[in-house]
């Protein structure tokens, strides 16, 4: 674990920690806006952190299961485009202690999940972060779930490699809610 990142953990847990139990909420309900089918519009960049500016375009959709109660919930991704077929796995799971969720993601073409993001919802935005790595190097990963509404949400990703002074884009999904 690199320095910075154990500095950004440390700062999230301080600001978690940190709140009178007055101030904590329970956040088990974040995730419930996204129980459902949803259309999804998917772009990618072809080669983050490289320069390339190429992006592909995927359309398909996303169905979202609460599981526990509402303590977790699954996302099973379908997209295909120009580029090919990309099918994903997301188990999101609630820690009641730290009033966060961990995204666990897995491609469904490497079978391996990747390493969680860990994060919260504040003011209708959730921000999730991780570390991972991209061609051998040492990256942080920011995931952020915006725009929410009854029958829209944005999905962004994005990649730095220098700590977390910059970050570029490489994944937005934008999903639509589908009737049943």
């Amino acid at each position: 674990m690199t320095a910075k990142l154990a500095a950004m953990i440390l700062m999230v847990c301080f600001w978690s920690c940190a709140a009178t139990p007055a101030q904590q909420r329970d956040g088990q309900r974040d995730f419930d806006f996204g129980i459902g089918l949803w259309k999804t519009h998917l772009r990618r960049l072809v080669k983050p952190l490289s320069g390339s500016t190429t992006w592909v375009d995927y359309e398909g959709t996303s169905r979202v299961t609460k599981v526990l109660d509402g303590r977790a919930s699954l996302v099973e991704l379908k997209v295909r485009g120009p580029a090919g077929t990309l099918e994903g796995l997301s188990l999101r799971l609630y820690n009641p202690q730290s009033r966060q969720w961990s995204l666990n993601y897995a491609n469904i073409a490497s079978g391996v999940l990747t390493v969680p993001a860990i994060g919260e919802f504040k003011n209708g935005r959730g921000e999730f972060y991780n570390q991972d790595t991209l061609n051998g190097r040492s990256i942080l990963v920011r995931f952020i779930i915006s725009d929410i509404t009854p029958t829209s949400v944005r999905y962004e990703q994005s990649y730095s490699d220098d700590g977390g002074k910059s970050w570029e884009v490489n994944w937005i999904a934008v999903d639509t809610r589908l009737k049943e």
